[in-house]
């Protein structure tokens, strides 16, 4: 199986070299890496002209465009592999072991879709683990509980993404959190939890940038919970009390 790594960038000098090289260093290589880069001005497009031939794999696109979710859609229709997963900028897989223990959970358990752990890191000192996402099995019935995989950790067939579509580009933030209720909620599609770390991500994303983000995701969150027909307002407390239980 093919596996599609998109990574949207804009001025990511600071952090895209890690984000490279955990993808290029997994032992599993049948890999396409697609970098969606919304015109950055800074040393983005110089790092990837300057990188050597191992990164030649790398397909770049650099182009104008509206914001993460429209680069994350572009990265999805130009995407080539059976299955597909993001790596942001600020963020690196954490093992070099991780898509092939992914595909082969996909290939031997007949899934559409894996997740695992998620850990928030220190921008500065990525050695320093500020928040850990331990995530668990999937029931549908936790959906109604505010539960949800971390988005960056998922790696879906692409046939999820033919049947369900792409992110809902009028949420600016939730529209990651809107597409997991979309797919989560078929009863036709068939999820697997990796109980490990899969990716590491540094603090500072656009949702909990500042105190007016953290108001708008919370808005846009309700939003994707009514729009899926999932639960109410109590689903939208229970997912913002989830997160307390992450910080170590």
């Amino acid at each position: 199986m093919k596996v599609s790594i998109i990574t949207a960038t804009f001025n990511s000098a600071l952090t895209i070299k890690s984000c490279l090289d955990s993808v290029l260093n997994q032992n599993y290589k049948n890999v396409e890496h697609l970098i969606i880069d919304g015109k950055s001005n800074d040393k983005t497009l110089q790092i990837f002209n300057e990188l050597n031939d191992n990164y030649k794999k790398i397909k770049v696109i650099s182009e104008k465009d509206k914001g993460l979710y429209y680069a994350l859609n572009k990265g999805i229709k130009l995407a080539e592999g059976d299955v597909i997963g993001f790596v942001h900028s600020d963020d690196f897989l954490k093992y070099n072991t991780i898509l092939t223990e992914i595909i082969k959970k996909i290939k031997f358990e007949n899934l559409d879709g894996v997740y695992g752990d998620l850990i928030y890191i220190n921008k500065k000192n990525i050695k320093k683990v500020i928040r850990y996402w331990k995530c668990s099995e999937f029931k549908k019935s936790l959906l109604k509980q505010g539960w949800m995989p971390p988005h960056p950790t998922l790696f879906l067939k692409k046939e999820v993404y033919d049947k369900h579509g792409f992110f809902d580009t009028s949420l600016s933030i939730s529209a990651d959190y809107d597409f997991i209720l979309r797919v989560f909620n078929d009863p036709k599609l068939r999820f697997g939890y990796l109980p490990k770390v899969i990716t590491a991500m540094r603090l500072g994303g656009k949702s909990n940038r500042s105190l007016k983000n953290i108001f708008r995701k919370s808005k846009e969150d309700y939003t994707a919970i009514k729009k899926n027909k999932i639960g109410n307002f109590i689903t939208l407390i229970k997912k913002n009390l989830s997160k307390f239980k992450q910080f170590i």
